[in-house]
């Protein structure tokens, strides 16, 4: 066969594929040259999730009549005023999207510069049908209608109309998040789904287009290197989704989709976050246009950079200074679903007075009704109700004044579990297993990075018998645990030997220690990179060596377990990402009771 040149309607059709891939492709293109032209304010109307129609006004400069016909030529373009591609700064500079979008549609154009009247064309899957003036206000209004309607073989690759909405309604989020300075709004079906207002704070954007929630639980990140700035939001770690569908990355106004951001986010939040929770966060990198090529995907989605190094590391460390600055912050209200569930006392029908409360029968311990459903709401005391599972201790000293601790003074313990402390805003309770677990990994980390943990020669080394990968495993990292004041010996085909464990550990459960240890290499240790592991590996100790629930702490243990908090980064959540503290506020309180 020999070679011919392609007809321009194959080659746009061809174009198109690489850039029209769906609704949302169509969509991102019209919003992006909107946004070029210095658009303020962009209205965006869909149909049928963009199958049917998708229409974008905006109130940028506009395009006369001259320049319109250009526009529908393939390779034109106003963004490229030279020949140096690589400073380009604009989101599109290919000159491919509008002849791609005009071969597979409908696509109607009506635009006019301020000082001059509109003008409108229309092009039917790459046929011009209709030309001429038009009124409309300065700026420009695209309509595509019936994308792909003339080309059934792509039509029907295309998803359900709820499916490319969901789409559609992305890639608006994600321009919206990277012009903060611009107003949008998005109408479905004539319903009005999202809409955010011109000069909002960087922050309150972001909130508004993912969780209102975000607002009062995130961390500012900001750094510089190298002519590089880094700037954004993130999430502290006890506020996470079980998807990662709320994490974006912008470069100089770009909305990219890079694995980079994938695991620099790992990194930063690793031991802070299980690995099936995901932050959410929204960085901004401002990159000099020659240390990054925007010019390797079709759809501009993907970037490259000179040195992935130094974006990677300036996003772990900008992450991690802002988390670390934030101290023992989590969040804080409580949930509306837990304070739902406390239920006022029933009224009795007998008055006070004429209750007969020394009549009831003593009843042994065994009488007492294992089964009874459990409620918040507490019934009356009697002498056969068991004592409840709290306890507080008399002070020996006058105890100090909840407003000069961020986390209040101790007042009791709940369960053997829970610390109860009083602030000067309300009250705090602390899982004490968690809280200590987080501040004995810190310690650890402390070590590591001075003189190296401290380990405690055992008596008698203990004789852990797993099986045999589970012990090449460990046999492979017997360096790195000893760092860590662990030290093995392989013993014989299917044992490891214990010589000495980490002396912070005080007396922990070398055996379980060494068996989740063994779990732990199993799971992750081919995915990780050596600082990961041994942040696991401390994790994992760390979570061995920490105060358990069911421990009996006296007032003084319990005070100095708040003040080491107080002062310890990211003891708002312990190794897992759960909370180590919660805060019921003096308000949340008084509804409890009716008072507001």
């Amino acid at each position: 066969m020999s070679i011919r040149r392609l007809p321009e309607h194959l080659v746009n059709r061809i174009a198109a594929g690489e850039v029209v891939e769906r609704p949302a492709s169509a969509l991102k293109e019209i919003v992006e040259n909107a946004l070029d032209a210095g658009a303020t304010r962009v209205a965006i109307r869909l149909s049928n999730g963009g199958l049917d129609r998708i229409e974008v006004s905006d109130d940028g400069c506009g395009m006369d009549s001259g320049d319109m016909a250009l526009a529908l030529e393939r390779h034109a373009t106003s963004k490229l005023p030279d020949d140096a591609i690589e400073n380009v700064a604009t989101l599109g500079f290919r000159g491919e999207a509008l002849p791609s979008i005009a071969s597979v549609a409908r696509l109607s154009i009506d635009s006019r510069p301020r000082g001059t009247d509109g003008w409108n064309r229309t092009v039917d899957n790459g046929q011009l049908v209709a030309e001429g003036p038009t009124a409309l206000p300065p700026g420009t209004r695209v309509v595509v209608e019936q994308l792909f309607g003339k080309v059934p073989a792509r039509r029907k690759f295309l998803r359900s109309p709820k499916a490319e909405y969901a789409a559609c309604l992305d890639i608006v989020r994600r321009l919206a998040m990277a012009h903060p300075t611009v107003a949008f709004s998005v109408e479905h079906d004539g319903r009005r789904v999202l809409g955010v207002q011109a000069d909002e704070a960087r922050e309150e954007r972001v909130a508004a287009l993912t969780d209102r929630a975000l607002a009062e639980n995130h961390v500012i990140v900001s750094l510089e290197r190298e002519g590089i700035r880094l700037s954004g939001v993130a999430s502290i770690p006890t506020y996470n989704r079980g998807v990662g569908d709320h994490q974006y990355l912008f470069v100089n106004g770009r909305p990219v989709k890079d694995r980079l951001l994938i695991g620099a986010l790992r990194g930063a939040y690793a031991d802070m976050l299980a690995r099936d929770r995901h932050p959410v966060v929204a960085l901004f990198l401002d990159v000099p246009p020659l240390d990054v090529d925007v010019n390797v995907h079709p759809a501009k989605t993907e970037v490259r950079f000179r040195d992935p190094a130094l974006i990677r590391g300036m996003i772990v460390s900008g992450l991690r200074r802002a988390l670390d600055a934030e101290g023992f912050r989590a969040v804080q209200h409580a949930d509306p679903a837990a304070l739902s569930a406390w239920k006022p006392e029933p009224l009795s029908p007998t008055p006070i007075g004429a209750m007969p409360i020394f009549e009831a029968p003593m009843s042994s311990p065994a009488s007492y009704n294992q089964f009874a459903p459990s409620s918040f709401a507490d019934h009356r005391p009697s002498f056969i109700t068991p004592p409840p599972q709290a306890r507080a201790e008399p002070a020996a000293a006058p105890a100090p004044e909840g407003a000069s601790f961020p986390l209040g003074v101790a007042r009791g313990q709940v369960a053997r579990t829970y610390i109860v402390a009083e602030a000067e805003d309300g009250l705090v309770i602390v899982d004490q297993h968690a809280a200590h677990e987080r501040l004995t990994l810190e310690r650890m980390r402390r070590a590591m990075d001075g003189k190296g943990v401290a380990s405690q020669a055992l008596l008698l080394p203990e004789v852990v018998e797993l099986d045999e990968p589970a012990c090449d495993r460990l046999e492979a990292r017997i360096a790195e645990l000893k760092e860590f004041g662990l030290d093995l010996e392989r013993f014989g085909p299917s044992a490891m030997l214990v010589r000495s464990v980490p002396a912070m550990l005080g007396q922990s459960d070398v055996q379980g220690l060494v068996t989740d240890l063994a779990d732990d290499l199993a799971a992750y240790d081919s995915a990780l990179s050596l600082k990961e592991r041994l942040d696991l590996v401390a994790a994992t100790m760390a979570c061995h060596g920490s105060v358990r629930a069911g421990r009996v702490l006296s007032v003084a243990e319990m005070n100095a377990l708040l003040r080491e908090m107080e002062v310890t980064p990211r003891s708002g959540q312990c190794n897992h990402g759960r909370p180590t503290w919660v805060k019921l506020g003096h308000g949340d309180i008084e509804k409890l009771f009716g008072r507001k």
